[in-house]
């Protein structure tokens, strides 16, 4: 069987029912600023994210118009159930990613790199991320004798292409 191969963007184009990254990095801050109290205000949130108010409020309403949020001018935004389900899905694939990095030994920009990753990541290879950090953290010794492999190594650690 011949492997066809496409560009990264007509792979993204394949998956038409996702939210767009950017969608889903307002949800994940939402979810994770209203976790405890259930809901945030638009100065929170651009807080949080480094950006502007109005990009914000931009943001939240397409989140309100796909019905995952409830939000009127001025007021607070809430997640709806819908959006709740996928904040905190959102947030447990960004601490696999970001776990599974710092098992590599990943510390610079680790954020900036789980960022990366996170959005285009399949729920297949999520799942195998996630059973690969869980078996890994049940076996320090494992874990130590890679760091050691890893210190003991000649190559430098950036081999940009």
């Amino acid at each position: 069987m011949k492997k066809e191969f496409f560009t990264f963007r007509e792979y993204m184009k394949r998956d038409d029912d996702k939210l767009t990254a950017s969608m889903e990095d307002y949800l994940e801050m939402i979810y994770r600023l209203s976790k405890d109290t259930s809901s945030t205000r638009i100065f929170e949130l651009a807080a949080a994210l480094n950006i502007q108010p109005p990009s914000a409020t931009k943001m939240v309403k397409k989140l309100a118009n796909s019905s995952l949020v409830h939000y009127e001018k001025y007021g607070l935004i809430m997640l709806s159930k819908k959006g709740r389900q996928w904040g905190k899905k959102l947030m447990e694939r960004h601490q696999i990613v970001e776990d599974f990095l710092r098992l590599l030994g990943i510390s610079d920009n680790i954020l900036e790199e789980t960022e990366k990753i996170e959005h285009t990541i399949s729920t297949q290879t999520l799942d195998c991320l996630a059973d690969f950090v869980s078996f890994f953290n049940g076996r320090p010794e494992v874990i130590n004798d890679f760091r050691i492999y890893r210190n003991n190594k000649r190559l430098p650690n950036n081999r940009g292409i």
